[in-house]
């Protein structure tokens, strides 16, 4: 496998990081994982644009222009021949010092993967996920904003060991004041009477670019999508909920902290979107 590190395609054994890189010490960067569908690299720009803009919000400078930095992740894609996989675009704050201090870190280091992804088994998409309430809460918006992709994860991770815990895949987060954030590395959307329902990037979501796309597609299928605060109460009574993401694509859920969803199957609407979804990442 070739790995692009800094300037340049490395062989993975030689793409090595510094210990004292402040991404590895500090969680101190950004990313995007993004999709590559037929040898098409799925909403480039839009990912390298909302990575520009979550760097900016943090104070990293990316050592690459958009255009040079989208040409390398083409360039890594090429190299490893990935006709349907996964990349993880990674810029770190550099190599510093032992101390918080960013400003020492002379030079951003860009990294880029580019992999086949294990998906969720098909039948989940077929017969749904189980999901819980994460009884970790969301970072506080005012700690760090939602809307920056950050390395550090650790918010999400906690969330996620809940769900493994209590064997499912993916938990529900709330925010501070109870309202429905967002999946631990998915968006959420829950339809009731044919209205499609999803929280607000206010309340503590990713503003995901699958979500995005997603809900251009309901539009444009005369679907109404309102952006709106939810609590648990919304889930539970929700004729289907279903989650978005660049690995997870549209998928239902069909049991939600041990209540059954609609009838127990992923629901009409959740399977049209995810039909539409399918056709149009591979236009």
């Amino acid at each position: 496998m070739k790995i692009w590190l800094d300037d340049k395609l490395v062989d993975q054994e030689d793409a090595k990081v510094s210990v004292f890189d402040h991404g590895l010490l500090y969680g101190d960067g950004v990313f995007e994982g993004i999709r590559v569908y037929a040898n098409k690299i799925f909403e480039l720009k839009a990912h390298i644009d909302r990575l520009f803009v979550s760097a900016h919000a943090i104070r990293l400078k990316i050592p690459q222009d958009p255009e040079t930095l989208a040409a390398n992740v083409q360039a890594t894609v090429d190299a490893n021949n990935i006709t349907d996989g996964y990349i993880r675009l990674v810029v770190t704050r550099g190599v510093g010092t032992l101390g918080l201090n960013p400003l020492v870190c002379e030079k951003g280091q860009v990294i880029i993967i580019a992999d086949n992804i294990k998906l969720y088994p098909k039948e989940y998409y077929e017969n749904g996920l189980k999901v819980i309430s994460a009884n970790t809460v969301r970072n506080h918006p005012l700690s760090l904003p939602p809307q920056v992709k950050s390395l550090n994860y650790l918010n999400n991770i906690l969330a996620k060991l809940e769900a493994l815990d209590r064997g499912v895949f993916e938990a529900i987060m709330y925010n501070h004041m109870g309202y429905v954030a967002e999946a631990t590395g998915d968006n959420v959307f829950i339809v009731r009477d044919g209205i499609i329902y999803t929280p607000p990037t206010s309340a503590g979501s990713l503003e995901g670019i699958t979500r995005r796309v997603v809900i251009e597609l309901a539009e444009k299928s005369n679907y109404t999508v309102i952006e709106k605060d939810l609590v648990r109460y919304d889930l539970c009574s929700a004729d289907e909920i279903f989650l978005t993401g660049t690995a997870a694509e549209v998928i239902g859920v069909v049991d939600f902290d041990n209540i059954k969803i609609g009838d127990g199957k992923p629901g009409p609407i959740t399977m049209d979107l995810l039909k539409k979804f399918e056709t149009y990442v591979r236009q």
